[in-house]
C-alpha cells in the first residue's frame, strides 16, 4: 500500500506542466514558457490581440483579399475522369452534372481579371485540364476545390497540378542598354534618339503588361512543363554574377524571337509556391512549331547547361460542348 501511495506520489511530480501561448505569440517566436514569465492562455490572448490590433483581424478574415503585390496567380490543373463512377449516373444525373460545370466556367469567366482555358488533354496522362489566371489567391482556391467536384465528388481525380504567379523577366533591357545598340547617327540627332526611345517605352510597356497581366490567346494547342536552373557542383545558376546571366538570357530569348507569330509563350514564377522554378504555357496552331522552339532552346547554353525540365503536357483548347463529346460524357 505505500509503495503504491509512493509510486502516485512521483508520478504526480513529474507531470509535465502544459499550457497555452497565443497564436500571435508564435508568429513572432517567442518563447514565453518558463518559470519568469508565467501568464494564463487568456492573457496571453488578449495581450496578443491588444498588441497587434487590426493585423491580427486582417491575418484571420477569410473576406481579405490576397492579392499579389505584382502579378496574377496562374493554375494547372490536370484530372483522370473515373469513368466507372460516371457509367452509375442516371442520363438526368449525368446532363445535370455537366450544366453544373458549364455554369462554373461561365460563373469563373464573368470574374474580374479572370480566365480559364478548358482543355481535351492529348495522352493518357490526363483526360481533362484547366488553366486559370485570376489575381485574388482565395479565388483561386475556391475556383480549384469547385472544378474538382464540378461533375460529382468522384468523377474527377486529379493527376497534375501546378501554382506560379504571372512574372516580368529579371532581364529585361533598359533604356541605357538599347541606346548603345542605336546606329552612330540615331544617337548624334536628339530627334531622332528621342523617337527611338520613345517606341522602346512603348514597346516595353507592352511586353510588361503582357507578362504580367497577360491575355491568354485562343490558340487551340497548350503545351506545359516546369523548369528549374541547375544548383550542381558544376553547373550552379545562381552562382554566375548578374551580367554574365543578363547575357546568357538575352541569347535564349532571341532564340524565342525566332518563332514570334508561331508560339507565344507565358513564363510564370513559382519559386517557394511549387515544386521547380518556373512554369512554361506554349499556344500554337500546330505541333509542329512546340516542338520546334523545344528542340532549338535545348541548344541554347541556358538550357543546355543550366536548365532541368519537368514533364510535359499537351492539351487542346475546346468549348465545353465539343469537350464533353470528346471525353464521351
Amino acid at each position: 500500500m505505500a509503495k503504491s501511495i509512493a509510486w502516485r506520489i512521483c508520478q504526480k511530480r513529474q507531470r509535465p506542466r502544459i499550457r497555452f501561448v497565443g497564436a500571435a505569440s508564435l508568429c513572432r517566436g517567442v518563447n514565453r514558457v518558463g518559470p519568469t514569465r508565467r501568464r494564463s492562455a487568456a492573457a496571453t490572448t488578449l495581450l496578443d490581440h491588444e498588441f497587434l490590433g487590426p493585423t491580427l483581424t486582417a491575418m484571420t478574415d477569410k473576406n481579405t483579399a490576397l492579392v499579389p503585390e505584382e502579378g496574377w496567380h496562374c493554375l494547372h490543373l490536370f484530372y483522370r475522369i473515373e469513368y466507372g463512377q460516371w457509367q452509375l449516373l442516371s442520363r438526368e444525373e449525368q446532363n445535370a452534372a455537366k450544366t453544373d460545370l458549364s455554369s462554373l466556367v461561365q460563373e469563373v469567366r464573368a470574374m474580374d481579371s479572370t480566365q480559364l482555358l478548358t482543355l481535351g488533354m492529348v495522352t493518357p496522362k490526363a483526360d481533362i485540364g484547366f488553366m486559370l489566371i485570376t489575381p485574388d489567391l482565395h479565388n483561386a482556391n475556391k475556383i480549384e476545390k469547385r472544378l474538382s467536384i464540378s461533375l460529382g465528388a468522384d468523377m474527377l481525380t486529379p493527376v497534375y497540378s501546378y501554382l506560379s504567379l504571372t512574372e516580368e523577366s529579371e532581364y529585361v533591357t533598359s533604356e541605357d542598354e538599347y541606346a548603345k545598340t542605336l546606329e552612330s547617327s540615331v544617337r548624334k540627332d536628339p530627334v531622332k534618339f528621342d523617337q527611338a526611345i520613345a517606341t522602346f517605352r512603348e514597346r516595353i510597356k507592352h511586353y510588361r503588361q503582357e507578362r504580367v497581366y497577360p491575355t491568354l490567346p485562343d490558340w487551340p494547342i497548350v503545351c506545359f512543363y516546369n523548369m528549374s536552373k541547375r544548383r550542381g557542383e558544376q553547373r550552379n545558376w545562381y552562382a554566375l554574377p548578374y551580367d554574365e546571366r543578363s547575357k546568357l538570357m538575352k541569347g535564349h530569348a532571341t532564340v524565342g524571337r525566332e518563332f514570334a507569330g508561331k508560339v507565344k509563350q507565358l513564363i510564370t514564377g513559382s519559386t517557394g509556391l511549387d515544386d521547380a522554378e518556373w512554369g512554361v504555357t506554349l499556344f500554337a496552331r500546330d505541333t509542329f512549331q512546340i516542338k520546334a522552339i523545344v528542340y532549338k532552346m535545348r541548344f541554347d547554353p541556358v538550357s543546355a547547361e543550366y536548365a532541368d525540365f519537368g514533364e510535359f503536357y499537351i492539351g487542346i483548347q475546346l468549348p465545353l460542348d465539343e469537350l464533353f463529346r470528346r471525353l464521351q460524357l
